[in-house]
């Protein structure tokens, strides 16, 4: 068994007021970045919300990966869940935050009790890569179609090492809302110009306690937004 993934805690500020709320960032980004303190764990902590902001392999403030089969699907569902006490939670993810998100319900990986996907596409990405072309185009920046070049571009800022080997990883068991879907109250939330988020429709369109809501912004912009921010905390607090 892998070590559970780092994460940072933030305890409520008074009389607990509902589970703790998981926070998973998404790809190239960190959790200091998608869940800036003063933006989530504060008011939540005000709200007596207790947050556990988990950090990715191969991002900032998480653990370097050495090896591929460190880093399937199943392998950092295992090690996130590891990260949070046992119980009841509720769980807010992003890009690929809500693709993990979107498994730990639909799998029963973590009790939830209320999800939130962001940013979320239909597609996985990962899975429709040739890692040897993507490694080539980190390594020579250039690439022969438009998602290889992005997602080198995105490798290339950080620790290209690691998240070559956590593109391999995640993309060996492929995303597919198809398969299985969380049984939970969910809420879908995109981007109006966010080109990531094309099909959400048909993808909240299998859960059968969904709702979708649009925010201003493509894919940085809407989770940036006060909208989307809005639009989470009246959701968890229900």
């Amino acid at each position: 068994m892998k070590p559970a993934l780092p994460v940072t805690r933030t305890p409520s500020s008074g009389v607990p007021a509902g589970p703790p709320v998981v926070l998973l960032h998404g790809f190239a980004s960190s959790g200091a970045e998608d869940w800036p303190a003063r933006r989530w764990a504060g008011p939540l902590a005000e709200a007596g919300r207790e947050t556990f902001v988990v950090h990715l392999p191969g991002h900032r403030d998480g653990p370097a990966v050495a090896a591929v089969e460190d880093v399937t699907t199943g392998v950092v569902l295992r090690r996130l869940a590891a990260a949070v006490p046992a119980g009841e939670v509720d769980v807010v993810g992003y890009s690929l935050g809500a693709r993990l998100a979107w498994s730990l319900a639909a799998e029963e990986v973590l009790p939830v009790r209320r999800l939130v996907l962001g940013g979320l596409s239909g597609m996985d990405p990962f899975a429709a890569l040739d890692p040897a072309a993507l490694r080539a185009a980190v390594r020579t920046g250039a690439a022969e179609d438009p998602l290889t070049a992005g997602i080198a571009g995105l490798v290339r800022a950080g620790d290209a090492d690691s998240l070559l080997r956590l593109v391999e990883g995640l993309g060996r068991e492929p995303f597919d809302p198809a398969a299985a879907v969380p049984k939970v109250p969910t809420l879908f939330l995109a981007g109006t110009a966010d080109p990531m988020a094309a099909g959400i429709e048909t993808v909240a369109g299998r859960l059968p306690d969904a709702r979708l809501q649009h925010v201003p912004g493509d894919h940085q912009g809407a989770l940036a937004s006060d909208e989307l921010r809005t639009a989470v905390f009246g959701f968890l607090m229900d």
